[in-house]
């Protein structure tokens, strides 16, 4: 089980850096600050605040659990990161998933990198450049974090895109998912939806279809090819590429339609789809005997 440390246990040479910090000169405190950074002092939890600029919003309350019960065999390997905001008193830079769980299990004081982060615009771009790593931050926590940093920070999206290592595309495509609606959202941070599924619905303008398209996603587990072809379809009702020449492919779902009313009708038929839920269903016929035919069925009944 993990020793739960004392105050009056922490290291005497970390006790002195702070004791200079404290009370010492511009000179002293500058010093002290850099011999702490990359430092890992023992720190209780009860001196350490909470991150306020802190990316990531949600906490699986199973997986901390988890956590937890490794920190009381093992101890807490990897340290929290901190700044010091003088006297006794940190806030936590990252990690506070693993400062959740070191509480949960009991611990008293957990290891820590103290770092002299100068401001908020550092502190929270920090904190966005330890959390934008992890595999488990869902698009909308990354998207948010993004936006973030561009109001707060004043960062273009070039600027943005040097400081996390993405490509510019990859920012602005993050960007789009706030535009999205809530339900979508919530859908995507849900894991219901992928990205490219996100991507295909923000490129339809329409509020409520692009409601509707997402619940046919979830609904009939589209994949994202399959939506691609949907949004292509419904933002090209007359079925033109760029080209201007008549695009020939449907959706998988409305193909099977088109080839069952062609063989109940053993004709050649054609089906356009419009925005809306609207489109056309165009039957073709070659002569006066075949247009009496298909009368024919009409009146009898398919």
């Amino acid at each position: 089980m993990a020793k739960k440390v004392k105050k009056s246990e922490l290291g005497l040479g970390i006790r002195a850096l702070l004791s200079d910090i404290e009370g010492g000169d511009d000179v002293q405190k500058e010093t002290a600050l850099k011999e702490l950074t990359n430092t890992v002092a023992m720190l209780p939890l009860s001196q350490i605040s909470i991150n306020p600029f802190q990316p990531r919003k949600e906490f699986d309350a199973d997986a901390i659990q988890e956590l937890s019960d490794s920190i009381k065999v093992h101890g807490l390997i990897q340290p929290i990161t901190v700044r010091s905001l003088g006297g006794d008193s940190y806030q936590l830079i990252s990690g506070e998933r693993r400062m959740r769980a070191s509480s949960l299990a009991g611990l008293e004081a957990i290891p820590a990198y103290i770092r002299a982060a100068a401001n908020d615009q550092e502190m929270l771009e920090l904190a966005l450049i330890e959390n934008i790593q992890r595999q488990d931050l869902n698009p909308i926590e990354i998207s948010i974090t993004y936006q973030r940093l561009i109001d707060e920070c004043k960062l273009t999206h070039e600027g943005l895109s040097g400081r996390v290592g993405k490509k510019r595309s990859t920012i602005t495509n993050f960007l789009g998912l706030l535009k999205l609606p809530p339900q979508i959202q919530q859908g995507l941070k849900d894991k219901k939806i992928s990205m490219g599924h996100a991507k295909a619905l923000n490129s339809i303008q329409d509020y409520a279809l692009q409601i509707s398209l997402f619940n046919e996603i979830v609904d009939k587990q589209l994949s994202v090819r399959a939506t691609e072809e949907f949004v292509r379809q419904i933002n090209n009702p007359n079925g033109k590429n760029s080209s201007g020449s008549a695009k020939k492919s449907l959706p998988v779902e409305y193909q099977d339609v088109q080839n069952r009313i062609s063989s109940a009708l053993e004709s050649k038929v054609n089906l356009k789809l419009k925005s809306k839920g609207k489109g056309q269903i165009i039957i073709n016929f070659t002569s006066d005997n075949e247009l009496n035919r298909l009368l024919d069925i009409f009146e009898e009944g398919i």
